[in-house]
């Protein structure tokens, strides 16, 4: 199903010229250098095509054939495109081989001469490239005033015919790279159905977000005989024809690629996102979960306001049937690991996600954002507040959770509760996922629309949790209030105590608070605290003995609650 939607996806884009998405046999790549020959197939010079890009220098992107397979560890050359050592058969030193093979060195350059002298046709420049593939040229190489440059860079080069004009750019070249792109099929693809020259190794897959952004990774592949079976080799055990392979290979590269709008990190995972058709979906989803720009920084809340807004004017009528597609994909070593596959429809998506900011929703100060990213709530759980401390397993749950409409995971509750106790810090973001976590879980448990903890202060919830959270917050208010700059108060000392084992603090608290009141010189403020006191303990018997882990959870939302009411300008 993945590889059918991305397929369908490729086949959507490369219908659409302006798509900018590569033609089967092809791919885009961006150079920082160009190497110009003459007719006479002599080397002439490099052309720089580095441009500054927010910081850094990134190449000029071209459309090169594509090998249509991952190198793995034999010697195969790519088609008029290629690193220095294919190209013209000079070693070069790197940290992962500091003493290269010359040996191998000149086989790979055959290779790549070989590959040349196969293209069929017959044209200037090809005539110049079948030169090229006949001459030396690593002396007139190593004397270009830009090869410090292109030895540093270790990057592959294109070739240019003159005026540094890539040969791939010739009419007559491309036609001579296509025609040589079919084969007879030898299996039946699995994603088709149809004869096919099946893959034996999958083009490779880059973009997914790991410790290494270059790395090239395979979503379909086989390395070791214990995943084989029936006796095939390879990728024959998942036949998939070389077009199909292709095109979903391509398909993940583009919605991956660097500048794409269609991807963001969750965790530890790549999150990739498309429609069966154009959808404003497509274009708007990340502005729902992602961290806005800082040029933008109001980018979630106007995204959020316009999803709230769609169904007034009717702005996903006729959604209903076009599909939606979510997939998260994660690093496992050279391979990807599948972290969660959603398919919807695009109302029903946008039904999902209208669902989750009104769970996350709850009353706040004045000068916090309204709309919170899943990031900032994630990290919000995290150890030191770093992405790096979000358990992966969390992140993919949660947007899973979010995109199906389940119950959110049990761990990111008891995360932020943990984070709670380790900070005594009731912060903005973990009350709102708190809120969400057990009102979705009250939801699906009672299978019905019941909404248990409300955006602000619910002087009516009698939940034994929620009353001890706003008599814990009462009592710290009177004691700030008594002893107004005090260092530490009741929070600082007995929160984690409060939330989990109310009766070992609450009777000595409740001791304590008289003292607290009798220190306040006003008299009328004196009797009201008294009053919100007895109007919260109407609803507290005895202090029980131990809360679970969603008391705990309905302890600290009482507690915020509360605390946002006493800094609320009342009214007349």
């Amino acid at each position: 199903m993945i590889l059918q939607a991305l397929k369908e996806y490729y086949d959507r884009k490369a219908a659409d010229s302006s798509s900018g998405i590569a033609p089967q046999g092809w791919e885009s790549k961006e150079f920082l250098f160009v190497a110009e020959i003459g007719p006479d197939g002599k080397f002439r010079k490099f052309h720089d095509y580095g441009e500054p890009v927010r910081g850094k220098v990134r190449g000029k992107p071209f459309l090169v054939p594509s090998l249509g397979e991952k190198k793995g560890n034999g010697i195969k050359a790519n088609l008029l495109w290629e690193n220095i050592e294919y190209l013209f058969g000079i070693p070069m030193p790197t940290k992962m081989k500091p003493n290269p093979d010359p040996e191998r060195v000149t086989e790979q350059h055959r290779a790549f001469c070989l590959r040349i002298r196969q293209l069929p046709g017959d044209c200037p420049t090809l005539s110049a490239l079948r030169e090229f593939a006949q001459v030396d040229n690593a002396d007139a190489v190593q004397a270009d005033p830009l090869w410090e440059s292109v030895k540093k860079s270790n990057q592959a080069i294109l070739l240019a015919l003159g005026s540094a004009k890539p040969v791939t750019e010739s009419e007559e070249i491309r036609a001579a790279v296509n025609s040589g792109t079919k084969g007879k099929g030898d299996g039946t693809c699995l994603v088709t159905g149809a004869a096919d020259v099946i893959t034996r190794l999958e083009p490779p897959i880059k973009g997914v977000y790991g410790d290494d952004h270059k790395a090239e990774r395979s979503l379909v592949s086989f390395n070791l005989d214990s995943f084989l079976s029936f006796g095939r080799q390879k990728n024959f055990n998942a036949p998939i024809g070389k077009g199909v392979a292709f095109a979903y290979v391509t398909a993940l590269n583009h919605l991956m690629g660097r500048d794409s709008r269609q991807k963001m990190p969750v965790g530890d995972a790549t999150t990739v996102f498309w429609s069966a058709k154009d959808a404003a979906l497509e274009s708007d989803f990340a502005a729902f979960f992602d961290e806005p720009p800082k040029d933008d920084p109001d980018r979630n809340t106007k995204a959020v306001e316009s999803l709230f807004k769609a169904p007034e004017s009717g702005a996903l009528v006729g959604d209903g049937v076009t599909k939606f597609y979510v997939l998260g994909l994660a690093p496992n070593a050279s391979r990807i690991a599948v972290r969660f596959w959603i398919v919807d429809t695009v109302a029903g998506m946008s039904g999902k996600i209208r669902q989750h900011f009104e769970d996350i929703r709850i009353v706040h100060g004045p000068r916090d954002r309204d709309v919170l990213s899943l990031f900032r709530l994630l990290v919000s759980t995290a150890t030191q507040g770093k992405a790096e401390n979000i358990p992966p397993n969390v992140a993919g749950e949660t947007m899973r959770a979010i995109l199906a409409g389940l119950p959110y995971p049990q761990t990111l509750l008891q995360a932020a509760i943990r984070r709670i106790r380790a900070e005594r810090d009731i912060t903005y973001a973990r009350a709102a996922l708190i809120k969400a976590c057990i009102n979705r879980s009250t939801r699906f448990k009672n299978n019905n629309e019941k909404e248990e903890l409300k955006v602000s202060l619910d002087e009516n919830n009698t939940s034994i949790g929620y009353r001890l959270g706003r008599l814990f917050a009462a009592l710290e208010k009177i004691q700030q209030e008594a002893s107004p700059g005090i260092n530490a108060t009741i929070r600082d000392k007995f929160y984690g105590a409060a939330s989990s084992t109310p009766v070992t603090v609450f009777g000595n608290l409740m001791r304590l608070k008289n003292h607290h009141l009798a220190k306040l010189e006003n008299v009328g403020r004196r009797v009201n605290l008294e009053r919100l006191l007895g109007q919260i303990m109407s609803g507290i018997g005895d202090f029980p003995r131990h809360l679970a882990m969603e008391e705990q959870g309905r302890f600290a939302i009482g507690y915020y609650h509360q605390m946002q009411d006493f800094y609320i300008r009342k009214s007349e």
